[in-house]
């Protein structure tokens, strides 16, 4: 029964890379979704209802209930699958992802969403000037935010468009269907995100029927910020719902 852990936008795997090495379990992987350093199926337009049809699929191929993680739209698209299939999920943890019909998406958002102005950011996108926005907007260390930038590839600027032009309303389209996740849930949150406020978090939590929520002092980017505090709160989460088959 393994554990399975989702970024965000824009990152890849390679998000998870600290976290991954505070936890003591090995049964671990750590997924690229389609566009972002992971091909894209053909006819693949990167919507919101594809990710979770593709997250879907695979699970069923583990072939056995997971530990599912998400952070930012991994957070977002795994409580979805977790509503749509509560078969394929175990537990599930998440945080700095809103599924809140009352959230106002935030500047950068708005600009993708923009059928003009996205376009106009994407291709003017340089990976140094994005970095340090990066950097200096959401406190990430100056090497993993470089790291990040970097891997912002043609593939990864269309697939984001796509995801965000598809996800205007999915806070008022996804947040009832919350109410339908049976594995136990684990909130964790970046308390000084001021792109994902905590009260959503705080809703989030609510919605899923979590015992509140982790708080942690750092920005967006818990994975980077607090690798060692993400891993431990995820593992006594799963230690509180002991897997009979490990």
């Amino acid at each position: 029964m393994p554990a399975i852990l989702i970024h965000g936008v824009p990152d890849t795997h390679h998000v998870w890379d600290g976290v991954r090495r505070h936890l003591t379990r090995t049964d671990v992987e750590a997924w690229d979704l389609p566009g972002f350093g992971a091909p894209r199926p053909d006819g693949f337009r990167s919507t919101k209802e594809e990710y979770v049809d593709w997250l879907v699929g695979r699970l069923e191929r583990v072939g056995e209930p997971v530990d599912l993680v998400g952070h930012d739209w991994g957070c977002i698209l795994t409580a979805r699958v977790a509503s749509l299939r509560p078969d394929l999920v175990r537990t599930w943890a998440g945080g700095n992802g809103p599924v809140d019909a009352g959230y106002r998406w935030h500047r950068l958002a708005r600009i993708w969403q923009h059928p003009v102005e996205g376009d106009r950011f994407m291709s003017g996108l340089e990976p140094g000037a994005f970095a340090h926005d990066v950097a200096a907007g959401f406190e990430v260390p100056a090497g993993p935010a470089r790291e990040m930038a970097g891997r912002v590839d043609a593939p990864m600027k269309e697939s984001i468009l796509g995801l965000y032009r598809s996800a205007v309303t999915v806070g008022a389209q996804w947040e009832p269907g919350l109410a339908r996740v049976t594995a136990p849930c684990l909130v964790f949150w970046g308390v000084r995100d001021p792109a994902c406020p905590v009260g959503s978090g705080e809703k989030l939590a609510a919605s899923l029927r979590a015992p509140g929520i982790v708080r942690l002092d750092c920005n967006h980017w818990t994975p980077l910020q607090r690798p060692a505090e993400v891993a431990a709160a995820v593992e006594a989460h799963w230690a509180a719902y002991p897997d009979p088959g490990r």
